[in-house]
């Protein structure tokens, strides 16, 4: 198949689910990478830093077309408008370009990511970050790997990363600016990050979670995350040994990866900062 200018591979139907979730990435990525090493533009969606490019719908039309193709009884939701009802009960959670700012801006920070999930849980998640040949995969019932390797840092010296306090972690987060101005979000957020021992904010929450799961990073948290935004790497820190969670906090729902203490901690951080009582 062709989209635009560029080809794309035509995946096999009989490749299992953790196979056909990380060739839809590699393919997605990849095809992405070509479309901006031609040439792209951009256009705003909800605020400057929020766009979209053609790679975007390029990437995501790929792998609608395969799923369609590969499984047609699956649902499908894509963060730049896939949808599609299935009738298995499970459905694929998409996001094509996760960081679009930063692939916008000729950084390497930047991934295509997917999800399958069924009503109770996420089953599986592959996220890949092309310029650097990164690919996280793992759910309930594969172990979480890197480029295949086995992904450890949750089980090393008897699991000691677990009981770890946020203290002695630097934690990964994003807080667009505007929300900084809004104590309701603000107060929680200002709460969890001055728990930890630093702060990164990078720009793309997918990269960061596979970066939880084998350990560059020591833990997680961002607010208001859409699905495809949250299930991949969700499912690959939980298959990595990690822990996840969420919390309600003035009105707005908030996410958490990493260890179990050090999600914990962050957990009772965020809920420090409630105006109610």
């Amino acid at each position: 198949m062709t989209i635009g200018r560029h080809s794309a591979v035509e995946l096999d139907p009989a490749l299992d689910d953790y196979q056909l979730a990380s060739a839809l990435v590699r393919e997605a990525g990849q095809l992405a990478l070509l479309m901006r090493m031609a040439g792209l533009q951009s256009q705003q969606k909800t605020s400057v830093s929020d766009i979209v490019t053609a790679a975007d719908h390029a990437a995501e039309a790929y792998v609608l077309e395969q799923l369609q193709r590969c499984r047609p009884e699956d649902g499908i939701l894509g963060e730049e408008g896939a949808s599609v009802q299935g009738s298995s009960g499970r459905t694929w959670v998409i996001d094509p370009v996760d960081g679009t700012y930063n692939f916008l801006h000729g950084s390497t920070y930047w991934c295509s990511a997917i999800a399958l999930k069924d009503s109770s849980d996420v089953l599986l998640g592959a996220i890949f970050q092309p310029e650097e040949d990164k690919l996280w995969l793992g759910g309930g019932s594969r172990p979480a790997t890197l480029n295949g390797q086995a992904l450890a840092v949750f089980h090393d010296n008897g699991g000691a990363r677990n009981s770890t306090a946020v203290a002695e972690f630097g934690a990964a987060t994003y807080i667009h600016p505007s929300w900084l101005a809004d104590p309701l979000c603000a107060m929680p957020w200002h709460a969890a990050a001055t728990s930890a021992a630093a702060l990164r904010m990078l720009g793309s929450g997918s990269c960061d979670l596979g970066r939880v799961a084998d350990g560059q990073l020591g833990c997680w948290f961002q607010h208001s995350c859409p699905e495809w935004d949250w299930l991949p790497g969700k499912a690959i820190v939980r298959a990595a040994g990690g822990a996840t969670d969420t919390v309600r906090v003035n009105g707005l729902e908030w996410f958490m990866a990493g260890g179990t203490t050090a999600v914990r901690e962050l957990r009772a951080a965020l809920e420090s900062g409630s105006v109610t009582t």
